[in-house]
């Protein structure tokens, strides 16, 4: 009876054990598959806070100085981009031109006031100014401004759009597509959540990009064809201040809708001398700016910018980090590789997700045969006196100075007799 009592109290007590161990494992690959299955996989990230669901297909939030992905989901399926377009079109255009050029309009441009797209009406043989142009691609999505704006700068539209595609590849862009330079629908032109967030990196980082995207209006003054002005609003959502999608940091974006792409939006705000960029692609009609501030609201308030550089010396550039808030610079580690002459290229990895770069300088080794020699006669100095007692300095000592004294008692007595 004793033995199978003992027996049953080993084998509950096994059994338990083995419940302790294996229910963690457990609840992290539910965790794992649960992100998975929702396409979130920054929520699979170890030590990642938990980004929010949405029901738009895809998005993406990265913060600008670092490229660190704070929020995935879906960032690398290949989804119709919509108005985000003008997003490259803008910036092509302000890298091959200059702001006082004169753009004018031929049957190319004009054709995109009764294509279906939104348009500021502009007629044959009208003139604007490239920072016009610009303005009411930005502001009002003008469909017939950015057709001819990309006749004017690529000779023709076809040119403009390689110009297009060529920019996307040097910008990182590896499943994008683009056809036209307007964001109409056309089944080849294509992009990710992750693409679009590098097009708007190298936008939001033109200063001249940021002032046109931020403004709340513009007028366009009466033109030689035109009789009268034009009072340009911005219609980005998340710059509406009586939009339910307004968010006070926004920086600009643009977006649009048609029924092959859904709602798309691309945008970048900043906080806190934080930038942060997001992209949500394929929603709902009047959900992907919402969806976005909140996406917006979690990298800010979840996520915290560390300095790596303050205690690095050999730091020659960068050594910003953006990691979960309450992080410490132990939990990171980095790869290296070779950059240019006598530098390093760091990466900074959190649970193996890049959140940062720096430039090192190479630490050159110095000839230590010397030093190393003179520690060793040093150290073998110090074994020598630590082995060797000064008893029989003493004894000796002791000795020669009686010696002395029978010495000086002897003289003594010798000049006394």
């Amino acid at each position: 009876m004793k033995l199978s009592r003992i027996f049953a109290g080993l084998l509950t007590a096994g059994l338990s054990l083995s419940l302790m161990i294996h229910t963690p494992v457990m609840a992290a690959e539910e965790t794992a598959g649960a992100a998975a299955a929702s396409g979130i996989t920054t929520n699979s990230i170890s030590g990642w806070p938990q980004g929010p669901e949405i029901t738009s297909t895809a998005a993406v939030v990265m913060e600008d100085s670092t490229d660190t992905v704070v929020y995935a989901k879906n960032m690398d399926q290949t989804l119709f981009p919509g108005g985000t377009v003008k997003v490259m079109t803008t910036l092509l255009a302000l890298e091959n031109s200059q702001l006082t050029d004169q753009v004018t309009m031929t049957a190319t441009g004009v054709s995109g006031v009764t294509d279906g797209g939104a348009n500021i009406s502009a007629q044959l043989d009208e003139v604007f100014t490239m920072e016009q142009c610009l303005y009411a691609m930005m502001l009002s999505s003008a469909n017939d401004i950015a057709l001819q704006v990309a006749e004017h700068i690529g000779g023709s539209v076809d040119s403009f759009v390689q110009m297009m595609n060529t920019r996307a590849s040097e910008l990182g862009c590896t499943n994008t597509v683009f056809t036209n330079p307007t964001g109409l629908p056309d089944e080849n032109q294509h992009t990710t959540a992750h693409d679009m967030a590098l097009i708007m990196k190298a936008a939001i980082d033109n200063e001249s990009f940021r002032t046109i995207a931020g403004t709340a209006s513009y007028t366009i003054p009466a033109t030689n064809v035109s009789g009268g002005e034009r009072v340009l609003t911005n219609n980005f959502s998340m710059m509406d201040s009586t939009n339910a999608a307004y968010y006070q940091y926004c920086l600009g974006g643009r977006e649009g809708y048609t029924e092959a792409s859904g709602s798309t939006l691309v945008c970048g705000a900043q906080k806190n001398d934080v930038t942060l960029i997001a992209v949500v692609l394929q929603g709902a009609s009047g959900t992907t700016g919402t969806e976005a501030a909140g996406l917006l609201n979690y990298g800010f308030d979840n996520f915290q910018m560390l300095s790596l550089g303050d205690t690095d010396f050999n730091m020659l550039s960068g050594g910003n980090v953006y990691v979960p808030a309450g992080s410490a610079a132990d939990a990171l580690t980095t790869e290296d590789t070779p950059g240019e002459t006598d530098q390093l290229n760091r990466q900074y990895y959190f649970s193996g997700t890049p959140v940062g770069t720096a430039v090192m300088a190479v630490v050159q080794k110095q000839d230590t045969t010397l030093v190393d020699q003179s520690q060793q006669n040093l150290a073998a100095a110090q074994d020598y006196s630590a082995s060797h007692t000064n008893v029989p300095y003493y004894i000796i000592g002791g000795v020669g100075a009686l010696l002395l004294i029978l010495l000086l008692a002897g003289i003594i007595r010798t000049a006394k007799a």
